[in-house]
């Protein structure tokens, strides 16, 4: 089969198109006929290696996965012995995690971690929707707590995570803020925003307006600041860090680490999100999109061969919304990678 192959760290041109063999599932796994993956920031950090400090766990010298992608939607080609859920031909998606492997005609993903697709998505975008979902849902419903009533604001509105995360807010009968540069902030009043603040314009921590819980995507203002727009019991949830450009020891790791050092300090509760794959998740997520509450937004496509040029666009923090690989059939005839870009700032994860 043909996947996008990584055999050491750098930049975007690193990775390779290439003939590999193709994977057989487990006695737990399903052999998924790629159709669609998504990108995340996740990908190009592991591509550059960096932060170094994270290559503790992708591999110190070279990365330990060697295959690329973690969101994937496609047909289900073959399953293990031991699977029971899913049978040759059913439309599933899934977040691979650290194991990756979604660049690629095939992937064996865990029973575990798969879920049956949206009946009402493409390919495309349910590819879309496992991490990026995952992170949104957990950082609401899980570590924020959101509740019918609460003032919500979204730090990074327009990124994959952001653009879900406003109309999940909204899903659980919250007042939802979002924050993003000018060219998108029709996008997010579009996804059901109460309110956008330009942040090319306003600073939305010194704006007077108090929140119940703050979903920060991109890591761009200090804790003190965040914390000044949350209300007296508000939350702060932290989510990794879009703006960050890469090329130190730790990145994004530092603002984290001083979250989970300075939580039982200060009167706010503040709180550190990592997303897990989750099959629960996943079907939740799917009820939400079938039910019209949710819909993935998809910035632009690319074929398998453009996944390095893909990485770069996504690193270069033009993109809004979600960027998707697709894969054979699934590629729109005529359709290049290179539509409806228009430079800005950074949208957040």
């Amino acid at each position: 089969m043909k996947a996008i192959v990584q055999d050491r760290y750098g930049p975007p041109e690193t990775l390779t198109l290439a003939e590999v063999d193709t994977p057989t599932p487990a006695p737990d796994e399903v052999l998924v006929r790629v159709e669609a993956a998504a990108l995340n920031a996740y990908d190009w950090h592991a591509v550059r290696g960096d932060p170094w400090l994270a290559r503790l766990a992708m591999g110190p010298a070279r990365p330990r996965a060697r295959i690329r992608g973690r969101d994937v939607a496609g047909r289900v080609e073959a399953v293990g012995a031991r699977v029971r859920r899913f049978r040759p031909g059913d439309a599933v998606f899934a977040d691979l995690g650290d194991a990756n492997g979604a660049f690629a005609e095939y992937a064996c993903v865990p029973e575990d971690v798969v879920a049956p697709s949206p009946t009402n998505l493409t390919p495309p975008q349910a590819a879309a929707l496992p991490l990026a979902g995952t992170t949104a849902l957990m950082g609401l419903r899980d570590v924020g707590r959101v509740e019918p009533g609460h003032r919500v604001l979204v730090n990074g509105a327009s990124g994959g995570v952001g653009t879900l995360a406003v109309q999940l807010a909204k899903a659980f009968g919250a007042t939802v803020t979002g924050v993003c540069s000018t060219r998108n902030v029709d996008l997010v009043r579009s996804l059901g925003a109460d309110h956008v603040v330009d942040y090319t314009r306003e600073d939305f921590t010194r704006q007077g307006r108090r929140h119940d819980v703050l979903l920060d995507l991109v890591g761009n203002r200090s804790l003190r600041a965040l914390r000044r727009a949350l209300t007296p019991t508000g939350t702060l949830v932290l989510s990794g860090g879009g703006v960050y450009r890469g090329g130190t020891i730790v990145g994004p790791v530092w603002l984290i680490a001083r979250g989970r050092l300075s939580a039982p300090l200060v009167r706010h509760r503040v709180a550190v999100l990592t997303a897990t794959p989750s099959r629960p998740h996943l079907d939740l997520l799917r009820a939400h999109v079938e039910a019209g509450r949710l819909t993935p937004v998809v910035d632009r496509t690319y074929p398998l061969d453009e996944v390095p040029e893909a990485i770069r666009y996504l690193e270069g923090e033009h993109a809004r919304a979600k960027v998707v690989i697709t894969v054979g059939s699934t590629r729109p005839a005529g359709e290049a990678g290179h539509r409806n870009r228009d430079d800005d700032g950074p949208p957040g994860r």
